[in-house]
């Protein structure tokens, strides 16, 4: 069973169960992780400032990201990525309904055009809500007229409520520890980093279990309620 330490003792406890029959005091199994050195590797890190607002919609979502069916509810953000001096962004767009990530973007810029290439991915129905900050990229006409193009529904939080964007910042931070962590990053190329990312949104995708979804991956969770 390979996990690459991205799991935690509580998640492997219930990994043992779902896979093998084997039922595991979270307890026992944090103690035997702790002296075996399998203990999850992952540290959360803040997303940077991305700087002031240019257009600014209400807050549709409002804390509510339980989703009915698939494409419902959407959430977008950005973070980034250090090779050596540089920076790689990674621009993403979540589905609410299963926390899967349906759009995803790497570059070495962080402008509208980044987050437009991941917007031009979605195929969604019309009045779909899309959640993101107030960053000036989301505010931009050029990123408000794509949306209304789609038929998409805008919505952004107000400042100072950081959970509404919990999920997909949540995303993130496992994403960035679990294999930054695993990786010398600095010492790596930017084609490198870019296939590790692209490999591990894939691992997330379809294998990654999560409790909240039944300890089923995104996609097999929406396959399963089809």
């Amino acid at each position: 069973m390979e996990n690459q330490f991205i799991y935690g003792y509580r998640t492997i406890t219930r990994l043992l169960k779902k896979m093998y029959g084997l039922v595991v005091n979270p307890k026992k199994g944090y103690r035997i992780m702790k002296e075996k050195g399998w203990l999850c590797r992952t540290r959360p890190k803040k997303v940077p400032n991305l700087g002031r607002p240019y257009y600014v919609t209400e807050n549709k979502l409002d804390r509510n990201v339980q989703a009915d069916k698939p494409l419902e509810k959407l959430i977008t953000d950005m973070t980034y990525f250090y090779f050596g001096n540089c920076k790689l962004y990674l621009s993403s767009i979540m589905d609410l309904y299963n926390r899967e990530i349906v759009a995803y973007t790497i570059s070495d810029c962080q402008d509208t055009d980044f987050v437009l290439d991941t917007l031009n991915q979605l195929n969604v129905p019309q009045g779909a809500l899309l959640h993101s900050y107030q960053s000036s990229v989301y505010t931009s006409k050029a990123y408000f007229q794509a949306c209304t193009e789609k038929g998409i529904i805008r919505s952004m939080f107000r400042k100072g409520t950081p959970a509404d964007n919990a999920c997909i910042e949540w995303f993130h931070s496992v994403l960035k520890s679990e294999t930054f962590y695993l990786h010398h990053w600095r010492n790596l190329t930017k084609d490198s980093i870019t296939d590790i990312v692209k490999n591990d949104i894939t691992f997330y995708n379809e294998t990654r279990m999560q409790q909240k979804l039944n300890n089923q991956s995104p996609v097999q969770y929406r396959k399963l309620a089809a």
